[in-house]
């Protein structure tokens, strides 16, 4: 029951990609160039970042479920707020408290299904709770495409209020709020600055930079440059997040199983092969090949993502398992950060110079080149 209460706040958090899909019709609505969209995923994501960690330290001493629950409720008013936005700054507020909440939940998660698993199974629970993540992450461009085409962007917001609220309830009926075995101090700075956690976050910021150039740039390849409308392109575009599901259990398994390392690296090499295949896509690129590379790169970046957070909670103690979940996201959703901010402005830039197609092309390929040189380095770490 922990395991399924903990997988649903995290499948209604992700469930934000269904916000990917609707920037074409923001920048239309609100008169923006396609660019300036970048805030409303940097509103957003920097906000659960920093959240994240704050929240699984403080979960540690207060609770995971009641941190938990606080994030759904929060989640729930910036989904109204979203809603009910007359003006592009007021989603940016918006964003910016949804962020709370879905830091809070991020934050908690990753704690609240490794306490309840015993060691030899941490990662197939952890595994579960990421295709819970991919599942929201899949079912999100789907759902947009059939919601924005006919009642506009608002509705990706108003759909997930009663799915928060629904969340909400079953967590106060059936998730402890208090923790069972409260910290004896909040999680220190010499607890996070140790080689194997310092590594492991920073291969984690790389491959979530890297796997953004999809969630910022693929919707308009597909509707500017292909000419697809947002339901097919939608439905293209669920390929990655669909990757990313069905990696995590598989995942989980084998990071019980054989070790972390070998899906880790694995991971990062097949998400850097779906971004440069990318990178070759323009208007005539057989879309069984674009299916394809969006296939692969979600795989990848699934693969990783399940070791990974395994390695990072592995290096925490039990006491400390809410730091280490909050810890996991904060350097995942960093890496989301930089990897928009410095990937829409090389977009920006080349733009106006070569135009919409070729200057995504570029973006893709210094986003897979830079998860490339990180899958390199992690063979380096592993031989020595």
């Amino acid at each position: 029951m922990t395991r399924w209460i903990a997988a649903t706040g995290a499948f209604v958090v992700s469930l934000d990609s269904t916000v990917n899909v609707a920037f074409p019709a923001m920048t239309v609505a609100f008169a923006i160039p396609p660019e300036r969209v970048r805030w409303v995923i940097v509103g957003y994501v920097f906000s659960y970042a920093i959240t994240s960690f704050v929240a699984g330290a403080l979960a540690d001493r207060v609770g995971h479920g009641r941190v938990f629950r606080a994030g759904l409720a929060l989640s729930a008013a910036a989904f109204l707020l979203a809603t009910l936005a007359p003006t592009f700054g007021w989603l940016l507020l918006a964003r910016v408290v949804q962020g709370l909440g879905g830091g809070c939940v991020y934050g908690t998660v990753p704690g609240i299904v490794t306490l309840s698993a015993t060691p030899a199974t941490r990662g197939r629970a952890l595994g579960f709770l990421n295709a819970g993540i991919g599942l929201g992450f899949s079912a999100g461009p789907l759902l947009a495409g059939l919601l924005v085409g006919v009642f506009g962007w608002r509705s990706i917001f108003l759909l997930r209020l009663p799915l928060a609220l629904g969340a909400l309830a079953w967590a106060l009926c059936a998730l402890p709020g208090a923790a069972a075995e409260p910290a004896a101090r909040l999680v220190a700075a010499r607890d996070v600055l140790r080689a194997p956690v310092l590594l492991a976050g920073a291969q984690s910021f790389v491959a979530n930079a890297g796997i953004f150039a999809i969630w910022l740039l693929a919707p308009f390849y597909l509707v500017a440059s292909r000419g697809l409308s947002v339901f097919d392109a939608g439905l293209l575009f669920t390929l990655t997040p669909v990757g990313t599901t069905l990696a995590a259990p598989v995942a989980g398994w084998l990071a019980d199983r054989a070790g972390v390392r070998g899906p880790l690296v694995a991971g990062l090499a097949v998400e850097a092969v779906g971004l440069l295949l990318l990178s070759r896509a323009d208007p005539t690129t057989s879309l069984v090949i674009v299916g394809l590379a969006l296939l692969a790169a979600g795989f990848g970046v699934g693969l990783f993502q399940v070791t990974n957070m395994a390695q990072i909670m592995g290096a925490f103690v039990t006491a400390q398992q809410g730091a280490a979940g909050g810890f996991a996201f904060l350097s995942r959703t960093l890496g989301v950060v930089a990897g928009v901010l410095a990937l829409a402005q090389l977009f920006a830039v080349r733009r106006v110079a070569v135009g919409l197609g070729p200057a995504a092309a570029e973006a893709f390929v210094a986003a897979g080149v830079t998860v490339a040189l990180a899958a390199a380095a992690a063979i380096v770490v592993r031989v020595r």
